[in-house]
């Protein structure tokens, strides 16, 4: 089977831990070539999501590594069995950007629970579809009809983590200004509002808001998702950059947008001041 050209975010973290082990425990890829009966490039093409693996090569590699971390193994070895075709974004898979694909595969897989910063905007997978589609009608250059309807579709398809018996945990930390935009016009905007204020009275809901007042706060320049793995090792952090999302993962980032969240969290309203906050502004429409 030839290497993929386009691995999905997940595929190429697999590779990336994979790539992880070895280096920490000083072996090189012709070295794990050798124990798995295969070349180096093959070791290459494995490391970079390029080509799949099977778990019983990845636990033969990682007692190789030295690896004793059997939470990790058999998290890496349950991504290692996971195929195209088994979720519902697949179906998007030539229809939109594959960010799109990733971002929802991003939130399925965590189990750990989600964090959000939010500084003008709402968090997509709490957005209304009305909200959605004025969001991305306004995309310039203008995007196709089919194009808006396929990004709207499938952001509203993305709450249905929600509706699993044990959804993830999620706060949305959002600052004011994204709460007085009025994307859509006024009608839109309240609806939008409206609808944070349901959702927020599910447990699995925290809703944190920063108002303008606050004086501490003022890093409001990126949109950040932080998404907990069933294991620390496969937390990722997704950021919006004006070049398109971004995935992290290296210890470094994961540590600043934990911080950066932390933060928020404590410069933020309360969950019931919060709430407060939003129906006042959703008065003022």
């Amino acid at each position: 089977m030839p290497p993929r050209d386009n691995p999905t975010a997940r595929q190429a973290r697999l590779g990336g831990e994979l790539r992880k082990l070895r280096e920490r425990a000083g072996k090189t890829a012709r070295e794990a070539a050798g124990l798995i009966s295969t070349d180096q490039a093959k070791i290459s093409h494995i490391e970079a999501g390029r080509i799949g693996i099977s778990d019983d090569r990845i636990r033969r590699l990682s007692v190789f590594y030295a690896c004793d971390d059997e939470s990790l193994i058999e998290a890496l070895c349950a991504i290692a069995a996971e195929h195209r075709g088994q979720h519902w974004w697949d179906s998007y898979r030539g229809v939109l950007a594959p960010g799109f694909l990733d971002i929802a595969e991003l939130e399925h897989h965590a189990s750990g629970g989600l964090r959000c910063l939010q500084p003008v905007t709402f968090p997509g997978v709490l957005q209304t579809e009305d909200y959605a589609r004025a969001l991305f009608a306004g995309v310039i250059p203008q995007l196709p009809a089919d194009e808006v309807q396929a990004r709207v579709e499938h952001r509203m398809k993305r709450r249905a983590i929600f509706d699993r018996d044990d959804p993830p945990r999620f706060e949305a930390i959002v600052h004011e200004a994204a709460l007085r935009m009025r994307v859509g016009g006024r009608k839109v905007a309240r609806d939008q509002l409206e609808y944070l204020l349901q959702a927020s009275e599910h447990e699995w809901l925290t809703l944190r808001v920063i108002p303008f007042t606050s004086e501490d706060f003022i890093e409001v320049t990126q949109t950040v998702m932080y998404a907990a793995g069933i294991v620390p090792q496969l937390d990722t952090v997704h950021i919006d950059t004006p070049f398109g999302g971004r995935f992290l993962d290296a210890a470094a980032d994961l540590d600043r947008y934990r911080t950066l969240l932390d933060f928020a969290e404590q410069t933020s309203l309360d969950p019931e001041a919060s709430r407060n906050f939003v129906h006042h502004v959703a008065r003022e429409l």
